[in-house]
C-alpha cells in the first residue's frame, strides 16, 4: 500500500525527469550543450521542490494517507514506516532521476543502465535483504534500502553528470 501511494505521488517527477531528457536531446541538436545542462539542473531544482512538498506531507500525515486506502489493522503500521521511510529518499530520488534520464535524452543509454543495474540490483536488493534479515528492522530495514539506493544513484547520477561526457554525444 505504502509503495503504490508513493509511485502514484511522484508520477509528476518522472515527467519532469522526461522534460528534462527531451530538453537535453533539443539543446544538443541545436548545438548548445550550456543550455542543456542548465535545463537538467532548472528540471533538477523544481523535481526537489515538488518532491520536498511530497516528502513533507507523507512524513507528517503518513497514517491518514494510509487509510484512506485499507483499514487493515495488520496492514497499516507497514504503509505509514514505508511511506516515512521511503519519503526521507525524496530528494535524492529527485536529482537521480533527472540525472539518469538526461543521459537518455543526450543518446547515451549505457550510462543509465549501469547506473541502475549497480543501483538497485546490485546494491538496493542485497541491503534491502541484510537489513531485513540480518538486524531488527524487519520490513522498516527493507523499506530504508530504498532511499539508501536512491541517494547513491543520486550521487553517482551528478558526478556522472558533471563530468560532461554526456555533451559530446551527436544527436
Amino acid at each position: 500500500v505504502g509503495i503504490r501511494i508513493f509511485i502514484f505521488a511522484i508520477l509528476p517527477s518522472w515527467g519532469l525527469a522526461t522534460a528534462a531528457a527531451t530538453l537535453v536531446g533539443q539543446n544538443l541538436g541545436a548545438q548548445k550543450p550550456d543550455r542543456a545542462e542548465r535545463s537538467v539542473w532548472l528540471t533538477g531544482f523544481y523535481n526537489v521542490v515538488f518532491l520536498a512538498v511530497v516528502a513533507l506531507v507523507f512524513i507528517i500525515f503518513p497514517e491518514p494517507i494510509v487509510r484512506l486506502f485499507t483499514d487493515d489493522p495488520e496492514v497499516i503500521p507497514f504503509g505509514v514506516s514505508c511511506l516515512r521511510v521511503v519519503s526521507y529518499g525524496n530528494l535524492a530520488y529527485a536529482y537521480g532521476m533527472v540525472m539518469v534520464q538526461s543521459f537518455n535524452g543526450a543518446g547515451d543509454t549505457f550510462t543509465p543502465t549501469m547506473v541502475n543495474v549497480f543501483g538497485y540490483w546490485l546494491f538496493q536488493i542485497p541491503v534491502a535483504y541484510a537489513l531485513s534479515v540480518y538486524t531488527s528492522l524487519g520490513a522498516t530495514g527493507a523499506f530504508a534500502a530504498i532511499p539508501l539506493a536512491e541517494t547513491l544513484i543520486a550521487v553517482i547520477g551528478v558526478i556522472l553528470f558533471r563530468q560532461g561526457r554526456w555533451k559530446r554525444k551527436k544527436i
